[in-house]
């Protein structure tokens, strides 16, 4: 698929002014948007992006274009509650976007040679650093608030931006099993809750090197495993049998006859 032309298209301002309508009226007659702050609607801001991440990730594009809908309100409402501040509105997050991705792609609008994906990225890190008002500090403005694992990567990303990573994934997959190790010999509850978090930190810092998203890759893990252990409960049932009343080798042995039959389904 070809990336979009430069042509305008007529309707999508259009269709932005009508939410934008719509937005405001429902601020003005509604009372529960009424009610809201940036704080109170934050956490739907939150969950909404992990169903549109979710959507995204199934590649269902029905599903995805609703999430976006879902995610473009929220801008729409969060920056008109900027604009009652007087702090801001709508136009003035787009324009500040737009020069922030201009000036983050001198390769496209400017002179700089980027011919790869990381070199592009190397250039954003770079570029980031010396706009004015970032915090200071190689990691500076990582808000301690993210999911772990996205946490996580974004520390190594941002190590990684200084020089201080791994030139391939060999060495990344070494320290997890080193870690792993660790873990095995940890004798007491706080050496494996200190070496636990060292696994989990050098899987994330695998899947950052295979530029996989690690909180996607879990979600994922999890769907599937959630998948199995329902379908064991269902070979169970259609054999007579409860699984709640079944023991840890017997729910094991569905679980793996589910899985079996999820992989011979799948090819």
């Amino acid at each position: 698929m070809s990336p979009p032309s430069d042509a305008g298209r007529p309707e999508i301002p259009e269709a932005l002014a009508r939410l934008d309508q719509l937005t405001r009226r429902l601020r003005r007659e509604c009372p529960w948007d009424r009610e809201q702050d940036a704080r109170s609607i934050v956490p739907h801001t939150v969950e909404e992006a992990y169903e549109l991440a979710d959507a995204a990730h199934r590649g269902d594009d029905a599903k995805l274009l609703d999430e976006l809908g879902d995610v473009l309100f929220q801008v729409h409402f969060l920056s008109m509650l900027l604009e009652e501040r007087g702090a801001g509105d709508l136009a003035r997050v787009a324009e500040h976007v737009t020069q922030k991705l201009i000036r983050r792609h001198p390769h496209v609008f400017g002179e700089v040679e980027a011919n790869t994906a990381g070199a592009v990225l190397a250039n954003w890190d770079q570029i980031k650093r010396t706009e004015p008002g970032r915090e200071p500090g190689v990691f500076g403005e990582v808000p301690d608030n993210l999911p772990a694992p996205l946490y996580a990567r974004k520390l190594q990303r941002r190590a990684a931006a200084t020089g201080f990573d791994f030139p391939g994934v060999e060495q990344p997959l070494q320290s997890v099993a080193d870690e792993l190790e660790e873990l095995k010999a940890a004798g007491t509850t706080e050496e494996r809750f200190h070496e636990l978090g060292d696994v989990l930190f050098a899987a994330v810092n695998v899947a950052r090197k295979l530029h996989v998203d690690p909180e996607l890759a879990l979600r994922a893990a999890s769907d599937r495993f959630r998948g199995r252990v329902d379908a064991g409960i269902d070979l169970a049932a259609s054999e007579g049998r409860n699984w709640n009343d079944l023991g840890p080798e017997d729910q094991l042995a569905y679980y793996v006859r589910a899985r079996l039959r999820s992989a011979t389904d799948a090819g």
